[in-house]
This record gives C-alpha cells, structure tokens and sequence, in this order.
C-alpha cells in the first residue's frame, strides 16, 4: 500500500497552507494498493517530536479517522465532518476535539506522520475514540500499512 499527497513529497516540508500558520486544512491524500480483503481503512496522523525535536516527551495526535470504506482513493483537501465517505468515523486529536488539527510546533521542526492502514475488519463505533483506543481495537486486524511523514517549522511566533 502507497500513501501520497499532492502537496507534499514525502520526507519534505508541509506547505504553511495545511498548518496552524495557514488555513489549518487537512492535505490532500491518495492511496493506492489497499488489499482486496479489505473491510475498512483507518487514518491517524500525528507528531512524535513533542514538544521540542531536541528533546521529545511525547506524541501529539492531530488527526484519528476509522471505518472508511475501503473503496476510498484518498482525501480531498480540506476535509471535514461533512465531507467524510459515508460510515467514516472520527475520534479525538490531543486538542480534545474531532477533524484535523495542523501542524503548530511550539519549538523546531517537526516530523508529522501521516498513517494509514488497510483493516480486515469494520471497527465498533466508539464514543470518543482516541489515537490509543483505535490503535488497540485494530490489533490483529491490520492487514497492511502505510506512512507519509512531512516536516513543519513554525516561522511565525505568538508573543
């Protein structure tokens, strides 16, 4: 399984579009190669540099996406609640909310991973899943996986 975006090659910079310095839109992503046995995919992106690359402490959640059908090319830009496919399901990011939350390092450059993976089956509905919640209920479940990681660092700083 391939995981590409549109705005960004991978191991490059996120455009300021797609951050908190920008409009705060989800990129465009495409995947390609998803496993016929599929039953559903789920999406997870998050920041493993938390709070300071130098010195990481932790791994912000910016995005947690489950139960999209597995007939879903992709994500166009921009994405909302709305505009999900049918029966995709959104859990909580580390701003305690749904949607996408883009990229705002509070120091340095940041790497943010961009995850998908191929499931063998359709997840329960969870109230308020999070990124530990989904990741859990998909073991043994994960047929295939794939990653996009892009870099951001802030260049403008709150005084």
């Amino acid at each position: 399984m391939e995981l590409t975006s549109s705005a960004f090659a991978p191991n490059t910079d996120i455009p300021s579009l797609y951050t908190c310095e920008g409009s705060d839109l989800s990129p465009p992503l495409a995947w390609t190669g998803v496993p016929a046995e599929t039953r559903s995919l789920a999406v997870i992106v998050d920041d493993p540099d938390a709070p300071d690359p130098a010195a990481p402490k932790t791994t912000w959640v910016h995005w947690v996406l489950y139960n999209l059908p597995p007939s879903t090319p992709g994500l166009a830009a921009g994405m909302i609640t709305t505009r999900l496919p049918a029966g995709t399901r959104e859990g909580l990011n580390d701003w305690q909310r749904t949607g996408y939350g883009g990229p705002c390092p509070p120091i340095g450059r940041h790497r943010y991973v961009f995850k998908l993976y191929a499931l063998d089956t359709r997840l329960p509905v969870f109230w308020s899943a999070t990124k530990a919640t989904l990741e859990k209920a998909m073991q043994g479940h994960i047929l295939a996986q794939s990653e996009l990681v892009g870099y951001y660092k802030r260049t403008v700083r709150d005084s």
